[in-house]
Formats: C-alpha cells, structure tokens, sequence
C-alpha cells in the first residue's frame, strides 16, 4: 500500500477514536477529592515573570556562567479534573542566569503549543506541531548551541532562544522522521547523543535515534515492539544501547473512555531489556528477561571485561497500574541490574532501599565505570497518587556501598539535581550540584549550589525566588 495511502488511513482512524475519546471524556465521574497534581506545591503558576538581579545568600562560583533550566507541566489553561494527568500539562520553561558570580535574571515562559497560544492571544509558531502534544513539558537541553524543549509519545523538538522564548517546532531541522525523546544521552566519547524513541499510533515498533555533534540526526533505525510499551528513558555503553521494554503499554480503552494519558500496567506484558549494537540492525538487538517493575529513569551503564552489561536504575514495583492521574508506584528503590547476553540473564541487587527517583551523575563518564549517583528521596508511605514531596537528598557511593543524606529540612522540597563539573578532567565529585529546592512554609524557592565533594557542607550559594515553582521533571545547567 503506498505511503501517503497508509497516512490518509492513520489519520482518518485517529480523528475517530479522537472524536470518540472527546465524547467520553466529557462523561467522566467527577472527582470527590483535589487533584494532586493541580493543588498543594503543584498548583499551576498563572503568569510568566521576569525577574532580574536575584537575591543571592552565599557566593556563586566565577566558574559558572550560563543558565539552570527546568521544564515541567503546568498548564495554561484550567485543566478539567477528571481527566486531566500530570505528565500531559502544557511545558513550562524556568531559567536562572548566572554569570560573574550573579544571578542576572528568572525567567518562566510556556512552550508556545496550541494551548499556550489560544490563551496569551498568540499565533502558533512555525514548524510541525504533533496534534495535542505540542507543548513538550519534560525536558528542556542544550544540543550545539541551542536550546531544546522535549517530550517522549511523538512530540517534536521545541526550539527556544536564550530569553526562552519559542523560536519554532523543530524536528532537528528537518532531519528528524519520526518520535523523539525526553532523555537523549550524550556520549562524550564520540561526540553523538543517542536516544529510544516511540509514539502510540505505532504500537509495533519503537527508534534507535542518533544526533550528531550538530545536533541533525544520522540515524533513526527501527525495533520490533509489541503492545505499544511506554519507554522513558534509555541508556547507553561503549558498544549498545538499552531498550527497556517493560509493562507498562497503551491502552485503547482508556483512551476511548477519555483519559488524557492512555497507557497503563499490562500483566501480559513480558519485561525485558534489549541490547543493541550502536551500528546494526533493529532486528539484530538481544532480547534479555527481567523481572516485572518499570524504570523511569537509569544512572549510567557500561560495560564490563567479561561481556555484561551494567546499568543502574530506579525500579519501581507497578507504574500506572490503579491511578489516572498521576505516577502510582507504591515503592522504588535503586537497583544495579547485571545483564549477561550470551546467557539472556538479568540479576537485580539493591543499591539503596528507600522510595526514590531523579538519579543523575557525572556525564562526563557515561558509558563508563564511575562511582556516584545522586538522587532525590520518595516519601516512604504507600499512597494512591506517588508523593514527590520529600526534603531529603540521596548520594550513593557505589565503591564504599554506603548512601549519604542531605535534608533540606521540613518543608523544604527539592527536585532533580544535576551534576556541573568544576572542570573536563577534575575528579569525579569535583564538582556542584544544582537544583531547585521549593519552600512550603513561605511558597517560594531557592536555586541551591551545593559543593559535590561537601555533600553535607553548607551551600556554595543559593539564589532566592519569591515564589514557588511548581514541581517538574527534568532541568539541566546549559554553560554559555
């Protein structure tokens, strides 16, 4: 059947079972209680600010010069509740400028997609738009200069400029077919970023999706998938990338019944990790068992002298398997998964056995043995909804075996944390560590600069904001 046949088809379908999942929608059960993640410390922001010359405790580094940004859902217009779920909000953007030991400005900006745009009065901006999921929420990276806003399922690049204001859709200049990724993976080795992509209009087939160093893409080599399985994150070695293939998979009743994020826990589902060479064939990859969880987001991974694969992860037990709102898992912990693919074994050990999520590490390591991972805790109670709202930092010593905590303090709450270097060949916890953390008593929030290798020192610095940003997923710091 030609190409453009098999389009017009998969576009006629989509509009019906669209049509269908509106009509669904608006006959939702409504809720009895608030939405979790519409209320408390994830009530929406309603304006964008400019904030200049910020409040500085402490003494920013003269090294640091550029910006931290975090991307996260926060919706520009009222949301209904009964079908609204966190990861499908409208992307808001925040940046913090830091240069010559100040912070020059704050920024918030929503990524100019169709919701963003009806409700400033604004035109769309130019560049291929993926239906509803055009304002990435997830992500936001530097990529040869430029900055990128993402998000995985089929939506496309969102350039942004310095101010963080949109520039276009952009798949890559062109160069991009298909899905991206909110969690490509830099190889400092050989200069590509490498990513596994999926969208859920093709349930059978997931990407193996290359950027070169100028960010344009060289490769998108598809894999064999059944069920449509949701795969977050990725991770890569010297010679493979891993797909993470686990049980959580699209679900056509729930999106026919009208829920915004239609992918649930499948029993049926067999857990595995593929291991794919860089450079060959999708259908080349090695299929290896694990045991049933889902991993949002892996550390790093490498290889070692006698062919396994290691890679370090947060597992957590069930994702999306009783809530339509929001992450449900009812408990993670940090895990070291061996992968041996000449036996098609996996052996899970735990690193640290408390609910978690967010690891980061040093990048200049990736594919590499290394020795530190950081992570923010998880409360450790059983909830309907997963709690984010803990005050706790982790870092894991993965040669001494032993975990470090830092605690903001009560009602202190802090997000990723990302790793910033000190310099290219500086040891591997020369470094800081910057991140938001968001104060409850008050409602505002402090961009911390932690020293790595004083982990439970007093802050370098810490910029002041005078209102609360609400929790997100993914920021990095962006050195100009």
């Amino acid at each position: 059947m030609p190409s453009n046949v098999e389009t017009l088809i998969r576009s006629a379908v989509v509009k019906g079972i669209g049509k269908v999942a509106d009509f669904n929608r608006k006959r939702l059960p409504r809720p009895t209680d608030a939405h979790p993640y519409l209320t408390g410390i994830h009530t929406p922001m309603t304006e964008e600010l400019t904030l200049e010359s910020l409040r500085v405790d402490g003494e920013i580094p003269a090294a640091l010069t550029g910006r931290y940004l975090r991307n996260g859902p926060n919706p520009a217009v009222a949301p209904d509740p009964a079908s609204y779920h966190w990861f499908t909000g409208a992307g808001m953007v925040h940046g913090i400028r830091i240069a010559n030991g100040r912070a020059d400005w704050y920024r918030n900006r929503w990524v100019r997609g169709s919701e963003a745009c009806a409700a400033l009065g604004e035109p769309l901006p130019p560049g291929p738009r993926e239906g509803r999921n055009d304002a990435p929420n997830t992500n936001v990276v530097g990529l040869a200069g430029r900055t990128f806003a993402i998000v995985e399922a089929g939506g496309k690049p969102v350039e942004l400029d310095y101010e963080l204001a949109t520039i276009a859709h952009n798949p890559f200049d062109g160069t991009l077919a298909g899905a991206y990724t909110a969690h490509p993976h830099h190889d400092p080795v050989t200069g590509e970023t490498h990513a596994v992509t999926y969208r859920g209009d093709e349930p059978n087939k997931v990407w193996h999706v290359v950027l070169d160093k100028d960010a344009q893409v060289i490769r998108e080599e598809a894999i064999a998938v059944s069920d449509g399985p949701s795969i977050h994150d990725c991770a890569i070695t010297e010679n493979y990338v891993l797909v993470l293939d686990l049980p959580v998979t699209f679900s056509m009743k729930m999106l026919l019944g009208g829920y915004r994020f239609p992918y649930a826990w499948n029993d049926a589902h067999p857990a595995r990790v593929g291991l794919l060479r860089r450079n060959t064939p999708g259908d080349s990859i090695i299929w290896v068992p694990v045991e049933p969880c889902y991993v949002f987001h892996p550390a790093n991974a490498y290889e070692t002298e006698d062919g396994k694969v290691i890679v370090d992860v947060v597992a957590h037990e069930t994702m999306f398997a009783t809530s339509k709102r929001g992450p449900d898992s009812e408990r993670s912990r940090m895990e070291r998964w061996t992968i041996d693919p000449a036996a098609r074994t996996t052996t899970r050990t735990v690193i640290h056995d408390h609910p978690q999520e967010f690891p980061r590490y040093d990048e200049r390591l990736t594919t590499r043995p290394y020795r530190y991972i950081y992570s923010v805790a998880l409360p450790d109670r059983i909830s309907s909804e997963m709690e984010i709202a803990d005050t706790r930092l982790f870092r894991h010593d993965l040669a001494e075996g032993t975990t470090a905590v830092r605690d903001f303090g009560p009602g202190h709450h802090p997000g990723e944390f990302v790793f910033v270097p000190r310099g290219d060949d500086g040891a591997e916890d020369d470094g800081w560590l910057i991140g938001l953390v968001v104060n409850m008593d008050d409602e505002t929030t402090a961009l911390h600069i932690l020293n790595a290798d004083d982990f439970s020192g007093p802050p370098q610095a810490v910029v002041r904001l005078p209102h609360r940003v609400p929790p997100g997923f993914h920021g990095n710091w962006v050195a100009d």
